[in-house]
């Protein structure tokens, strides 16, 4: 009996132990809800990165902000005149008094003309501060699949600094299909340069070089350059050319401005043209400064059709490239519609009945205006909600107008009879 009672013990362990079955769909449900929660855990957690994290870097790493760049217009000092001067005194009571002019005979001796250029390139020095060398670099293969560079190089003005870089203009040659550009300052450091901005019309561009990029005893030593009127007023008077007028770094030429009543008759855009009585080199490029350091004119860039290496100097006056230097500096693009213009005399339009506006005299091949339908012999009155009484204003509501928008040019064409005005509608190019 005791061993019967041990058999069953026996088969007792022998009993298999059955499994639990399995839930699919209890087991596929929990899948699905941990990879869900992990998922929007996921998406919470990356957006609150993306919130807080400039938020951190700011409180750990503050960086200043960009400035937008707004260029100050200085007056050319200029002595007064005899025939300005205006008796404080005078009443119509009083009898002009008779004044006799005593000429008195002063010498001047070598010395003296050793002492005046001296002072002059002192000007020269000092504006040599604002000033930089800029290469643009090609890198290209020659037939034996050998690397090899090819360097451009061209003067450059500092015009301001925006708090995060430094702006530099210079020939939109030198930099357009450059590889990489750097800058050479007064002391010799060098720094890389980045393209900004750019306008074909005048040939010129902006080139950033970030402040950390440059050395500190640099960043002490140079200067933001000071530009001066460039009207009528400057006609007859010395000028300095400053920067590679002969083709080469630190070169300079003393002269005057000969004439001041030419124009570049640009799409869009009128600049007038310092020309002098220097002679440099075909491919100069730098500045025109007066005898107050100010920087009068920006030597012209390709302006000699010459097969010769020698051209008179001519420069862009400066004020009538203040706008454009101010959107290129701020990184924005100029808009295009293609217009070659003048202003309406105030004799024409009273003799001929031609309306007073920007008198169309050409119109650019294939550019937004040609496509829209104005055509030469137009009178823009009107452009968006500006009334134009001129071809200056023309171009300051050009400048205030942005790429890719639309804008409707009020026009007045001739009839049979007379002027009628017609509204056209323009998308500005680029």
């Amino acid at each position: 009996m005791e061993e019967n009672k041990q058999n069953q013990d026996i088969e007792f362990i022998k009993e298999k132990v059955k499994e639990r079955p399995l839930n699919r769909r209890k087991l596929l449900k929990r899948t699905i809800v941990t990879a869900s929660m992990a998922v929007i855990f996921g998406l919470i957690a990356c957006f609150t990165f993306l919130v807080l994290e400039p938020v951190f870097t700011n409180l750990l790493y503050p960086q200043e902000e960009t400035q937008q760049v707004e260029l100050k217009e200085e007056s050319i000092n200029e002595e007064m005149r005899p025939e300005d001067m205006i008796l404080e005194e005078e009443t119509e009571s009083e009898a002009p008094a008779i004044q006799q002019t005593v000429v008195e005979k002063v010498e001047i001796e070598i010395s003296d003309y050793q002492r005046l250029y001296r002072l002059m390139y002192a000007l020269v020095q000092q504006a040599s501060n604002s000033m930089v060398t800029v290469t643009g670099v090609v890198t290209d293969m020659d037939w034996f699949d050998n690397p090899y560079e090819n360097q451009g190089q061209a003067s450059g003005l500092i015009v301001a600094e925006n708090g995060k870089e430094l702006l530099i203009l210079t020939e939109l040659a030198t930099v357009k299909q450059a590889d990489s550009v750097k800058t050479t300052f007064s002391d010799g450091t060098q720094a890389a340069a980045q393209l900004k901005g750019a306008d074909e019309e005048t040939g010129l561009a902006i080139v950033s070089v970030a402040l950390e990029e440059i050395e500190e005893t640099t960043r002490e030593s140079i200067t933001t350059a000071v530009l001066g009127g460039s009207g009528s007023s400057l006609l007859a008077s010395p000028v300095i050319a400053a920067g590679r007028p002969l083709g080469r770094s630190a070169s300079v030429v003393y002269g005057m401005v000969t004439s001041t009543d030419t124009w570049a008759s640009l799409a869009d855009q009128n600049v007038r043209i310092l020309t002098t009585d220097m002679t440099g080199n075909s491919n100069a490029s730098g500045v025109l400064l007066n005898l107050s350091g100010q920087v009068v004119g920006i030597i012209r860039p390709g302006s000699s059709k010459s097969s010769t290496k020698e051209t008179v100097l001519s420069a862009y006056g400066t004020a009538d490239l203040r706008k454009i230097i101010e959107k290129l500096s701020n990184g924005q693009e100029i808009a295009h519609m293609g217009i070659i213009g003048t202003d309406v005399p105030q004799e024409v339009s009273e003799e001929l009945g031609v309306p007073i506006g920007a008198y169309v005299t050409g119109i650019r091949m294939d550019s937004p205006a040609m496509q829209a339908g104005i055509q030469s012999g137009d009178v823009i009155v009107k452009l968006g909600t500006v009334e134009i009484a001129s071809f200056s204003d023309y171009q300051e509501a050009m400048m205030n107008l942005s790429p890719d928008t639309a804008v409707t040019v009020v026009v007045m064409r001739q009839g049979q009879d007379a002027y009628q005005e017609m509204p056209i509608d323009v998308i500005l190019g680029r």
